[in-house]
């Protein structure tokens, strides 16, 4: 007998999240509302937070469209389960323009810019995994850029446009060479 799956602690138990700096108390459960323990961080911020601009692509790790950054570091958030983000703070591709103004994150308005997508499917992982880039390192050089986006797949472009516009939005007097 499985008494895990009837304990009335883990029934009430909640996790906390800060998401795009909005905090989020979510149940633990098979309830409506409440995030089951195998739901992944891509399912919760698609399907319980409504932030859709996470994209789920392949699913299993190997693209890079659902990257978001979880307390400075990008991750691949269909293969980060929920339960384990317990007080993370997460931004996703809804957290980067001004929320004040709405004008867009530099990064974002240099891939505009620079038409660095296509059908824009991608676009939000790649844009948090060089968000997270430059986080750490405001002035990456070329190759840089290239390693944090070797993660990234995607059909309609070629990386030349997206590390055009990271070196765009982060140059400053010679940078990138």
């Amino acid at each position: 007998m499985n008494t895990r799956q009837n304990d009335p602690e883990q029934e009430r138990r909640t996790i906390h999240l800060k998401v795009n700096d909005k905090d989020y108390a979510l149940a633990i459960g098979d309830t409506v509302g409440a995030v089951a323990p195998s739901d992944t961080l891509a399912h919760t911020l698609r399907e319980t937070l409504g932030l859709t601009g996470t994209k789920i692509s392949c699913d299993q790790g190997s693209c890079g469209a659902c990257t978001v950054i979880m307390n400075g570091k990008s991750i691949l958030s269909c293969m980060t389960l929920t339960i384990e983000c317990d007080g993370a703070r997460i931004i996703t591709i809804e957290g980067l323009a001004d929320p004040a103004t709405g004008q867009l994150h530099p990064l974002q308005q240099a891939f505009v810019d620079n038409s660095a997508f296509q059908c824009g499917f991608c676009t939000p992982g790649i844009l948090m995994s060089t968000k997270a880039l430059v986080d750490q390192n405001p002035h990456p050089t070329r190759d840089a850029i290239q390693h944090a986006l070797s993660g990234h797949f995607c059909r309609c472009i070629s990386h030349y446009e997206v590390v055009d516009a990271v070196c765009q939005a982060t140059t400053t007097e010679g940078d990138h060479d």
